[in-house]
């Protein structure tokens, strides 16, 4: 399968980028610049010169590809703006295809809103962080497109050795610094490493049935309070946590910080069951823990 992969030089795009190129699939990503050309033509992809924010400029080549995968986002910009417009460039450049386009989408856990002790899934009732919202109707809009065959994927938070979701924890306890607990330490995350993630796109890619829509966390819920404690241990950190209030983060942070300070759960047992998705990582806790120094 031709693929053309949207943030590919980013961490989750670039563990997407190694599992369809390990799985035999030929991948041209979107550069931005020569340096992100460089990493995508080392990684075994052909760099596509273009930027996100102009679709325009590059969308016509979806005409020659099997599937595209967009998996670029990011906190700092208009992205709900940015992707709307990649979407209708996307969509009107294949509108004209014989075979429909498959096109894998990025949800997240956090349009699922609090869950508390319940466990979201796919039949879940949207319930979105406000700042998030426009992935929903961004996500409408290309599901009844021409020429589109849309899969959503909805990923857990994701993490990996060197951080990931982890990575503000990771860097206070290498330096011995109080790791900030946002909301609270019962604040619950569900899980994904990254590299699992990126098993579940190929999957999604190769084998789901167009309109389907996929969960992906291979643990439903993990206490923030003890993957600091983990994260801790794996540096040997003394400094006690701390916590800052939803409130304090979102005005340190931005809206998105509430994310993190949830109390939500989610499954991965639909698309486990359904496309044969089998998690490596499935104690992240433990993985730090093994990892002590």
């Amino acid at each position: 399968m031709h693929v053309l992969l949207l943030g590919g030089t980013g961490s989750i795009g670039s563990a997407i980028l190694d599992e369809l190129i390990d799985h035999g699939h030929k991948v041209t990503a979107l550069a931005r610049s020569e340096r992100s050309a460089a990493r995508l033509r080392e990684a075994g992809a052909e760099p596509l010169p273009g930027d996100l924010t102009r679709p325009q400029d590059w969308a016509s080549f979806v005409t020659g590809v099997d599937a595209v995968v967009q998996a670029a986002a990011d906190f700092d910009s208009d992205m709900g703006g940015i992707d709307r417009a990649v979407l209708e460039a996307i969509s009107s450049a294949a509108s004209g295809r014989d075979a429909p386009l498959r096109l894998i989408y990025t949800g997240g856990c956090w349009l699922f809103g609090e869950t508390g002790s319940g466990i979201a899934d796919e039949k879940t009732p949207d319930d979105p962080l406000p700042s998030f919202a426009w992935m929903l109707e961004n996500w409408r809009r290309v599901s009844g497109a021409p020429g589109i065959a849309p899969i959503l994927l909805h990923p857990a938070m994701v993490w990996d050795e060197d951080g990931g979701v982890l990575h503000r924890y990771i860097d206070a306890a290498r330096n011995g610094n109080a790791i900030e607990i946002w909301g609270s330490a019962d604040a619950t995350w569900p899980l994904v490493h990254r590299r699992d993630l990126a098993a579940a796109y190929r999957l999604a890619l190769e084998i789901a049935p167009a309109g389907e829509t996929y969960c992906v966390a291979a643990e439903s819920g993990v206490r923030t309070g003890v993957l600091a404690d983990a994260v801790a241990a794996r540096f040997g950190s003394q400094a006690p946590h701390t916590v800052l209030t939803e409130a304090d983060a979102v005005a340190r942070h931005g809206d998105w910080a509430a994310g993190p300070a949830l109390k939500q759960r989610m499954s991965g047992a639909k698309i486990s069951h359904d496309l044969g998705w089998k998690p490596r990582y499935r104690d992240c806790t433990s993985a730090f823990r093994s990892a002590v120094r």
